[in-house]
């Protein structure tokens, strides 16, 4: 392709490396892209208020697309720019209750939205007892199921020890319908649920119509499922060594892993 107009990056398992570092020779890179006044966009499963300490590792100050499309938010400003496809209450008590069928034992967290990356007097994530995070960060207010699907949020989380995402995904696929999306960003036993057809493609869309940028001249680079829509999308997906293999299917180009620096070798053919 020609060189590109936007560059879009997932974090985890793309950008950083395995030790979720950004590498002097990807810093280089995002550096002289910068120069070039070509805009990098994160695009992420993360919310925003994990996305400050990545983008200034990468020296970044522009848009991050957060919640698997469900959040855009600018960097430099702190400030949430819009949002879209909430699970609204009732949606959400629906979804609950047939996840629930398909993978007893599973915990339920369900992550929120305000104005900033971290406002003081929302809990971005409330979490059930029984919820596990596969990153064991501690993270997450501990609150009873009703409080989870009581409210607006940008995306449900599903937790289930013993079982791969890619098992948990095909079970749940296989009792919803069409009114959400399933997808996951790690393979220990988690899987996100968005409103329907809200994914990292739209987010990369919406910010590309604010900037003008035509897909074709979007490139794009991922490693996981969550990522597919949007590898498809752009002009030129590349999926990453390590990735999972239906975003391998989903590119157009596969680089080297993301603990080769596999973003920073693609870019360096045009910066």
């Amino acid at each position: 392709m020609e060189q590109p107009l936007l560059i879009a990056s997932d974090v985890d398992g793309t950008l950083l490396d395995a030790y979720e570092r950004v590498t002097e020779r990807t810093r280089e890179i995002l550096r002289r892209v910068t120069a070039a006044e070509v805009p990098i966009v994160l695009a992420t499963g993360r919310p925003p208020r994990w996305i400050p300490s990545v983008a200034h590792d990468a020296g970044l100050t522009g848009y991050a697309v957060c919640a698997n499309g469900a959040v855009l938010y600018d960097i430099g400003a702190d400030r949430v720019v819009h949002v879209n496809g909430l699970l609204e209450p009732m949606l959400l008590r629906d979804v609950v209750a047939e996840v629930e069928k398909v993978l007893p034992g599973c915990g339920f967290a369900a992550e929120r939205i305000g104005r900033r990356a971290m406002e003081p007097d929302l809990y971005n994530l409330v979490i059930e007892e029984t919820y596990r995070n596969p990153w064991g960060d501690g993270e997450g207010l501990r609150v009873p199921r009703a409080e989870i699907v009581g409210h607006p949020s940008t995306k449900l989380l599903v937790s289930r020890p013993g079982m791969t995402s890619d098992e948990m995904a095909a079970a749940v696929g296989a009792v919803l319908d069409t009114s959400v999306d399933i997808t996951f960003s790690a393979g220990s036993g988690l899987i996100e649920i968005s409103a329907r057809g809200i994914t990292k493609a739209t987010g990369l869309a919406n910010v590309a119509e604010r900037l003008e940028v035509p897909a074709e001249r979007v490139i794009a680079f991922g490693d996981m499922p969550n990522d597919v829509e949007m590898l498809k999308w752009a002009g030129h997906g590349v999926a990453m060594a390590n990735a999972h293999p239906a975003a391998v299917e989903a590119a157009d180009e596969i680089t080297a892993p993301n603990t080769e620096d596999g973003v920073a070798q693609v870019l360096e053919r045009w910066f």
